[in-house]
């Protein structure tokens, strides 16, 4: 045996046991490392989560302050009105120009380069309370002179809606996250237990399962919407869409777990435990659920956007959350003709950020699915 092949097999050899030493999350993150998508998603899942608890300091300005309505988004540049390049980076606002259309005899609008914004980073603007509890002054990026700058432009009330989008976040993704929790949660320990315990039980559950998946969500949805009165309280309205969303998602997640249970029980190990005379708690909880777990993750990542999805398309006609509450679909409701579409495009800027959340957590629950699938 030559030196080279004995290197190649120690080499071989450490790595066998390097392998046998990594725990199972170890072995996950390893595999997950290796898929592109999945970091990515990763990646902006991780981003979206710290704009929605950051939203009142990444926010340039207060989201429910009005001004000048359907202003146009101010492009950030580095060069002059003379093309010389300047830095800090700028924005010039825009103004009136003093001349008059010759048609409607409206005052024309064009950039101000005479007062330009000076763009800074941590500057003081509108109050606010960083997480809900500290109140502070201080915003990630704005203009150095306290103005604001509409990066996004504003919608038909003067609102920055940038700083709108931020705050939606939350409402967007707390109804999504809030949603799925309940529905794993339910549907989990419903399928394990009907999997596992079988027989009558198991008919009768999968009675009340096929029942509920057999409901029409959306008209079922629309029409439970209009029993609740115009002057309902706003938290009333979220509460209504998180149950109303969660009673009709728990049963097909209850379907899938119900069918890897059952291949479960058929396995050598949950067989020893019912021999030795374990209970049936000690069975679903300590050798079931931990063999599960792995589908429901990656059910809770795929789940997520769906919610999203339909929390936007509610909040677009209206059946979701009601002002002052902020969410990416009821943002969308201003873009209902296609006119004011035309006009004031920048109105539509929720839409790339409902995109960018379906496509995060469908790439990491994708990268993930590989990622703890042995086979």
């Amino acid at each position: 045996m030559t030196i080279d092949t004995l290197e190649t097999a120690e080499t071989d050899r450490d790595v066998m046991t390097a392998n046998r030493n990594e725990t199972y999350l170890a072995l996950v993150w390893r595999r997950l490392k290796r898929s592109w998508s999945g970091m990515l998603g990763l990646v902006l899942v991780i981003f979206l989560l710290v704009v929605a608890i950051f939203a009142d300091f990444l926010s340039p300005a207060d989201p429910r302050v009005t001004g000048e309505s359907y202003q146009p988004p101010q492009v950030v540049t580095v060069f002059g009105e003379d093309g010389q390049f300047v830095f800090p980076p700028r924005v010039y606002p825009y103004g009136e120009t003093g001349e008059l259309d010759p048609v409607t005899f409206q005052p024309l609008v064009g950039i101000d380069y005479a007062n330009p914004q000076i763009i800074g980073l941590f500057v003081k603007g509108a109050p606010h309370k960083l997480l809900g509890f500290i109140p502070m002054d201080r915003h990630f990026i704005g203009a150095t002179d306290g103005s604001v700058i509409h990066f996004l432009g504003t919608d038909k009330l003067g609102r920055d809606v940038l700083s709108r989008i931020l705050y939606g976040s939350r409402i967007s993704l707390l109804i999504a996250l809030t949603v799925v929790s309940v529905i794993t949660v339910v549907g989990t320990s419903v399928g394990m237990t009907s999997g596992y315990l079988g027989g009558p039980i198991d008919a009768w559950v999968q009675r009340l399962v096929e029942l509920v998946l057999a409901f029409p969500q959306l008209p079922f949805y629309l029409a439970l919407a209009s029993l609740i009165p115009v002057t309902a309280p706003t938290k009333v309205f979220l509460g209504f869409v998180i149950v109303v969303m969660s009673a009709l998602g728990w049963a097909q997640m209850s379907r899938e777990v119900r069918g890897k249970t059952m291949g479960l029980v058929r396995m050598d190990y949950v067989r020893a435990a019912i021999a030795v005379g374990a209970t049936d708690r000690r069975i679903i909880f300590r050798h079931i659920l931990p063999n599960v777990m792995s589908h429901v993750i990656v059910a809770v990542t795929l789940a997520i956007p769906t919610v999203v999805l339909l929390e936007a398309f509610l909040g677009f006609l209206g059946f979701a959350v009601k002002p002052p509450m902020i969410s990416w679909g009821l943002m969308l409701r201003d873009t209902s003709n296609y006119s004011v579409i035309g006009a004031y495009p920048w109105l539509l800027s929720p839409v790339g950020f409902v995109l960018v959340t379906v496509f995060a957590f469908n790439a990491f629950g994708d990268g993930l699915r590989d990622a703890i699938d042995p086979y």
